[in-house]
């Protein structure tokens, strides 16, 4: 069986040493010769990838590793780039979700301006891991899951038309995850689903297991009580807990469908500002627990020289990308949810919108599925995003205020032009490193 070759683009990430075991744990149906990581940041990698050594030295010694911050190195060889890059880093997500809320908005990673402010930042760092895999790895593939996804893809696809680049998220991955606990199976993967929207913006239309049984109905009786909490609720923090559960209400805005829990920043984002703590984001979590956890675990293996030093968790999600990855290099034809072109699979649609479907993999990339017509309310409601992320780019493009002035006015968690301008300034300021000028 052919041996693969990865680069990790985001080594310094918190969540790679999770992809690392993952990759480890799927080596039978994903083997790999050589794992290599890749970040701007050379400081922060080398905590994170020395102790990814230890744990390679002990569980794999036969796959070559290395590191580093010259892309020549790390994109030559290749046959996959998994990219989850973010831009600025933590500081700069704390921005994107406290300046919004200092004018009442949702302030929130990829919704509404402060994800409008991160998709700004990707767009350039994204598109330059697009050129260092086809300048040194021309017949790799990248498995993008740097967010703000949608914006991200937009991007690409406007400014990238024939790049090897497939766009993921693994949010849908959770709520199902937490669908199928509810269902009473032992995975997501007993199920099949039919699901259409945007990324972070969409609607399942259909679950069965494989025996084609309907799910839908024992789940929508859930969540009409409970949201998506589980019976057996697990070890979710607050905050995923207050989602999965306010998606009870989301859900009764359409109760032939099962809702994205990201909708609620759309549909009710005065509830969310509501629950927000101005000082205390989503952003603060993140950097108090999983980033000094996963730091001062990485390096007490490396102090150690020991992996059983520190206590890294396996990321369940990623197996995600090991199925992506998988597909493509054998030919599986799985059936996956990706972003891809339109194209006529939601007919009354924008052909030309990134929307998030099922799609059949292979070697040569997604085999996109027809979706059919969508109703009114969801058209209504994707057209809108659609226009933002399509303004989003135009603004990158053009580095035009105006632009992304509409496209902040535009997002439905903005409640008037006047405010959205008001957030615009105050995210220009903060962003001076990160985003091209604009005029």
């Amino acid at each position: 069986m052919k041996k693969f070759s990865v680069v990790i683009a985001g080594g310094g990430s918190t969540f790679t040493p999770g992809i690392v075991l993952m990759l480890l744990e799927n080596q039978h149906r994903f083997p790999l010769r050589e794992i290599k990581f890749y970040d701007n940041d050379g400081a922060r990698q080398e905590v994170i990838a020395e102790a990814c050594r230890v744990l390679l030295r002990e569980q794999a010694p036969d796959i070559a590793f290395s590191y580093g911050t010259d892309p020549k190195a790390a994109f030559s060889g290749v046959d996959f780039v998994m990219a989850h890059i973010r831009v600025g880093k933590y500081p700069m997500r704390e921005l994107d979700e406290k300046i919004p809320l200092r004018h009442g908005v949702v302030g929130q990673e990829t919704c509404g301006p402060g994800g409008i402010a991160y998709g700004m930042r990707s767009i350039g760092g994204v598109l330059a891991l697009v050129d260092y895999m086809e300048q040194y790895s021309p017949d790799a593939w990248m498995l993008n899951y740097s967010n703000p996804a949608a914006i991200v893809a937009e991007a690409t696809r406007r400014l990238r038309p024939h790049a090897r680049i497939l766009n993921i998220c693994d949010m849908p991955i959770g709520i199902e995850g937490q669908m199928a606990q509810i269902a009473g199976l032992p995975s997501r993967k007993e199920m099949r689903v039919r699901y259409y929207g945007l990324n972070h913006f969409g609607w399942w239309t259909r679950i069965e297991d494989l025996a084609g049984n309907d799910l839908m109905p024992a789940i929508k009786a859930h969540v009409a009580k409970h949201g998506y909490v589980p019976k057996q609720a697990g070890h979710a923090e607050a905050s995923w807990n207050d989602t999965f559960a306010k998606a009870k209400d989301v859900w009764a805005l359409d109760p032939d469908t099962l809702p994205n829990t990201y909708l609620k920043y759309y549909l009710y984002p005065d509830y969310v500002v509501a629950h927000s703590n101005p000082e205390h984001t989503r952003a603060n979590e993140v950097m108090e627990h999983r980033e000094k956890h996963v730091f001062s675990a990485c390096r007490a293996i490396v102090a150690a020289g020991n992996a059983a030093a520190g206590e890294l968790e396996i990321d369940e999600h990623a197996s995600y990308i090991v199925d992506l990855a998988t597909a493509i290099a054998f030919n599986t034809q799985e059936r996956m949810l990706l972003i891809v072109p339109n194209r006529g699979a939601i007919p009354n649609f924008d052909p030309e919108a990134m929307v998030e479907i099922p799609c059949l993999v292979g070697s040569s990339g997604p085999e996109p599925l027809q979706v059919g017509n969508i109703p009114l309310f969801q058209q209504g409601m994707m057209g809108q995003q659609v226009a933002v992320e399509k303004l989003v780019v135009e603004a990158w493009i053009e580095r035009s205020y105006q632009k992304l002035w509409q496209a902040i006015t535009l997002s439905k968690t903005v409640p008037s032009a006047s405010v959205a301008k008001a957030i615009l300034d105050d995210l220009i300021a903060a962003n001076k490193e990160y985003w091209p000028p604009l005029q």
